[in-house]
């Protein structure tokens, strides 16, 4: 029978939603964690608690321009090739499975970064060659074991370290900037690795 879409209140023929790839975005009015879904968001926000606000469609343009963005994408590369380039220098099993999964969260966090803000990479970027990896990895991991029995726990220190420096960077800039759109966008990426941080300690503290 006759039923009226539950987002676009369209009258349909049959009992189905026209509008089932319309995306919601939604903000924690206390942390500022941004998520995106299908549905509406209902409850309470999953990271603090705090109250959830559903964000109107913005039009960020060139999202670039924003340095906010910009150093987003800079970090979650550095960290993303930091995942690949240990996961493919570990030596023991174990190690290898933690990092090949810690990779693949990063290259989630990169895909919803590129959603969420429209900052779209270059393949080139991602998929280094050869040459580019060996230089980077001589940076990454000088001074850094990646073998031994305290080697992952070493490993998820340093990978700490780059989830709060990054947290706290976009805290900084938030406090220095004047209330708009680029300090919301601070206050998002910070609450977004503050997630992450807060993995990792869960993570590290199961290991020890």
């Amino acid at each position: 029978m006759p039923s009226s879409c539950p987002k676009c209140h369209k009258i349909m023929e049959e009992d189905e939603i026209c509008c089932a790839q319309v995306r919601y975005t939604w903000r924690c009015k206390s942390c500022f964690k941004l998520s995106s879904g299908f549905a509406v968001p209902y409850g309470k926000c999953f990271l603090c608690g705090g109250e959830l606000e559903v964000i109107p469609g913005r039009d960020l343009g060139d999202s670039m321009r924003f340095r906010a963005i910009r150093d987003a994408v800079q970090f979650e590369l550095n960290s993303f090739h930091f995942y690949k380039l240990a996961r493919d220098k570990a030596v023991k099993p174990q190690q290898r499975a933690v990092l090949e999964r810690l990779y693949e969260a990063e290259l989630d966090h990169l895909h919803e970064l590129e959603e969420k803000y429209h900052a779209h990479l270059d393949r080139e970027v991602v998929e280094l060659s050869e040459n580019e990896q060996t230089l980077l990895s001589n940076w990454l991991f000088r001074g850094l074991r990646i073998s031994g029995e305290s080697a992952l726990a070493d490993l998820y220190e340093t990978a700490l370290e780059m989830e709060r420096r990054t947290r706290d960077h976009f805290r900084k800039l938030g406090r220095e900037l004047p209330a708009g759109l680029e300090k919301d966008l601070c206050e998002e990426l910070a609450a977004e690795e503050e997630e992450h941080v807060a993995l990792l300690e869960g993570e590290l503290e199961q290991l020890r």
